[in-house]
């Protein structure tokens, strides 16, 4: 494993639109991308056995995850020709309609980036220890199993 930077994954709460969007823009300077793609996880409020989901609480064993983070990272990068990606995950709770998970990645042509975001989000969901709890408007919860 190389001893790249490691970068800050995690964030407190949920992941606001301002955020993403001044990461859009700080990449209008960088000539050399010709195509970015974009994944927002976003909160759904499913019905679970009659009650509403109205917030998804996240924890994770975050060195553990952080390194997972990077293994991803390196990993797609090794495998895609990108010139930048960001990953963004939350911890904490998160309402219904906020976001939760921002992968932003950047390339020379589109069909990297389209193959690296989904590359990145698929092994997020497989092998980062993130756990959601769902809350429900009567304040019970659930364990979240991942789903597509």
């Amino acid at each position: 494993m190389s001893e790249k930077k490691r970068h800050k994954v995690f964030v407190n709460g949920a992941i606001l639109p301002n955020f993403i969007a001044e990461s859009i823009a700080k990449h209008s300077s960088k000539k050399n991308i010709g195509a970015h793609d974009i994944f927002l996880g976003q909160i759904r409020n499913d019905i679970i056995d009659g009650k509403t989901v109205q917030a998804i609480e996240y924890s994770a064993y975050e060195e553990m995850a952080e390194e997972k983070f990077h293994e991803i990272r390196e990993k797609a990068f090794a495998s895609f020709n990108l010139s930048c990606m960001h990953i963004y995950h939350s911890l904490g709770r998160v309402k219904a309609g906020e976001i939760s998970l921002f992968v932003f990645v950047s390339s020379q042509h589109r069909t990297d980036a389209f193959d690296a975001c989904r590359f990145i989000v698929e092994e997020i969901k497989a092998k980062v220890p993130i756990f959601g709890k769902e809350i429900f408007e009567d304040e019970t919860y659930s364990w979240k199993i991942n789903t597509d």
